[in-house]
């Protein structure tokens, strides 16, 4: 494979998640399973073992993934170096929403490993608890709204009344996820139902809160602080961003970004036109998972898209990267 820069990585995102995710990868690869083993035996448990209601704690899912993430990443650069003798480095990286801290980490802003998990505890527990009432209860959801976009902006409008509720992740033409508060997302639910002439449909999400929304905006604001601590690096690779979609400039911060990306929509569609303009022609997946590889289909289906999540989608998705 030439390094003519035609491919970009992208990292899956809270919500891939799935029992045993990962464990095809720890058997099959020494990369991955050194960083499972750096991750520590927690990890382990929860990736290879752990069942899907305890996956769905957000506390538990963001370290989950992230490792699970970075662990692909480096079977992937494991697999393609012995092949080629050198990792092809790819044009870019983008994550969703938690992936963009994989994709940070894989470009060098975030120094190691150990770092990204870290923050990603602290970004887990910060989420965590903005997205939880003082009596313990849960306050936010999200559903994902099905149909034209405008569409979907127009019932928000009509739905939020005097709650939070935000359109929070553009993933492609034809799905807008939302969120908000509980009774919110409800009334945006009921509305799409009993409206068939607006031609949107709401899916629920199994998730703990409403990301990504205003009701993020204290966990926004104790990362801000927890990041006092911590240093970062330039990017070695081009970083699309989930606030922009657009490619990580010189003059930005790293704190900033992750500041603003809790608490901030997902700009995922125009992450893969972005790419698609800028002569990418194959996106790769690494995580759990192929929902980034689906929307990518459904956002520009002319790209070639491959995943690598475990042993067998690894070794396919090298042999045509190779081909190509």
């Amino acid at each position: 494979m030439e390094d003519n820069k035609k491919y970009t990585i992208v990292f899956a995102g809270q919500g891939a998640q799935k029992p045993g995710m990962g464990k095809s990868l720890y058997d099959a690869s020494p990369a991955a399973r050194a960083v499972f083993d750096r991750a520590g035996d927690g990890i382990k448990f929860d990736c290879f073992e752990a069942d899907a209601e305890r996956l769905r704690q957000t506390e538990v899912t963001q370290p989950a993934v992230y490792t699970m993430d970075m662990a692909a990443y480096a079977a992937l650069r494991e697999a393609l170096e012995i092949e080629e003798g050198r990792f092809p480095e790819p044009a870019g990286v983008a994550g969703f929403s938690l992936g963009e801290y994989a994709a940070l980490t894989a470009a060098g802003v975030i120094g190691s490993f150990e770092t990204g998990l870290e923050l990603v505890r602290k970004r887990s527990m910060l989420m965590a608890e903005a997205g939880t009432n003082p009596d313990g209860s849960r306050r936010g959801t999200m559903a994902a709204g099905m149909g034209d976009k405008d569409a979907v902006l127009a019932l928000v409008e009509k739905a939020r009344g005097a709650d939070v509720l935000e359109a929070v992740n553009f993933n492609s033409p034809q799905q807008t996820v939302v969120a908000g508060d509980i009774s919110a997302v409800e009334r945006f639910a009921e509305l799409a139902k009993g409206d068939r002439s607006l031609g949107v449909k709401a899916i629920p999400l199994s998730v703990s809160g409403a990301f990504h929304s205003p009701i993020m905006r204290p966990a926004a604001e104790g990362l801000a602080q927890a990041l006092e601590d911590y240093t970062f690096g330039e990017p070695k690779l081009a970083v699309y961003l989930n606030s922009t979609g657009s490619i990580m400039e010189a003059d930005m911060k790293a704190d900033a970004i992750m500041v603003r990306q809790i608490q901030s929509p997902v700009e995922w569609q125009q992450t893969v036109e972005n790419m698609r303009a800028g002569g990418v022609e194959t996106i790769v997946e690494v995580g759990p998972g192929k929902t980034l590889s689906g929307l990518v289909k459904k956002i520009a289906p002319e790209l070639t898209t491959l995943h690598a999540e475990d042993a067998e989608s690894l070794a396919e998705a090298c042999e045509s990267l190779r081909r190509g």
